[in-house]
């Protein structure tokens, strides 16, 4: 006997409400990330040098080798990582506990 279409459709719609809740979460989460000043989480900027990464954040607790072309660098530290193109930042990504 085949399930009546209304139940199999009241059924996935079920299935899927916990997914999209999450989705929601996550946005929301991302939405209120601290933002880049003292009040958040300071970490460097896109354009800033290697030199001035040094100089403000220290020494990275690890500087992983670089890959591809251009070459791209991490180095990570305690509460981010940050992402090099040549000798300028890219972008820094804040580490999720």
């Amino acid at each position: 006997m085949m399930p009546h279409p209304m139940k199999m459709l009241l059924l996935c719609c079920a299935l899927a409400l916990p997914a999209a809740h999450a989705d929601e979460l996550l946005i929301e989460a991302i939405q209120h990330e601290p933002p880049n000043s003292p009040e958040g989480i300071p970490r460097p900027t896109r354009g800033m040098s290697m030199d001035q990464v040094r100089q403000r954040f220290g020494d990275p607790i690890k500087a992983h080798p670089w890959v591809g072309d251009p070459p791209i660098t991490r180095w990570d530290y305690d509460k981010f990582s940050v992402f090099f193109e040549y000798q300028t930042v890219l972008d820094t990504v804040i580490h999720r506990n």
